[in-house]
């Protein structure tokens, strides 16, 4: 058995690894996440039909328009009869007021965050999904290696065995678009 590994060592390698293997995620995490923003965009409809809160949606937004239409009434009613200072001064602080109320944007946040999941979950079964998951999946594989190796030579071998199988590349190389084999 070699002389053990610093840590300074191992730093550098999972540094070397996460160079090498970060862009390579981040560019299959962008072409997934344009695939889940598609996948939200038509589930949540479907979601909402599916069930059956687009008719809370629809009445909670008439009934808010309706609301709207009503307060901005008021407002201008109000605003043209408080005529002296102290009726302006009042009208004002009665105006200012919090509303804590379930919207119909609500609901669609809702709707949208609930198909996100559902979208993330059917992007995992798309080439590109499958070619993330397999991304990270060598990139745990190569820490795991650093961290377990006794010797230098032995990870350098260990590495480039990994990224040969795996990515079709040297571990001295820096890969740039790569095709994951199995």
């Amino acid at each position: 058995m070699g002389k053990q590994i610093s840590v300074r060592t191992q730093d550098h390698f999972k540094a070397k690894i996460r160079r090498n293997l970060d862009p390579l995620i981040e560019e299959q995490k962008l072409l997934v996440r344009q695939y889940i923003t598609s996948m939200t965009n038509k589930a949540v409809k479907k979601l909402a039909a599916k069930i059956g809160a687009q008719k809370i949606v629809d009445t909670l937004r008439e009934a808010e328009d309706n609301l709207r239409t009503a307060q901005e009434t008021a407002k201008t009613f109000f605003g043209k009869k408080a005529t002296s200072k102290d009726k302006k001064q009042d009208l004002m602080y009665k105006f200012e007021s919090r509303n804590d109320t379930i919207t119909a944007e609500d609901c669609e946040e809702q709707l949208t965050i609930w198909a996100k999941g559902l979208a993330e979950k059917e992007a995992e079964k798309l080439p590109e999904g499958k070619k993330l998951a397999e991304l990270k999946r060598i990139k745990r594989v190569a820490e795991d290696s650093v961290m377990e190796a006794d010797a230098p030579s032995e990870l350098v071998a260990a590495l480039d065995q990994t990224f040969q199988k795996t990515l079709n590349i040297s571990w001295k190389e820096t890969p740039q678009r790569v095709q994951i084999s199995r």
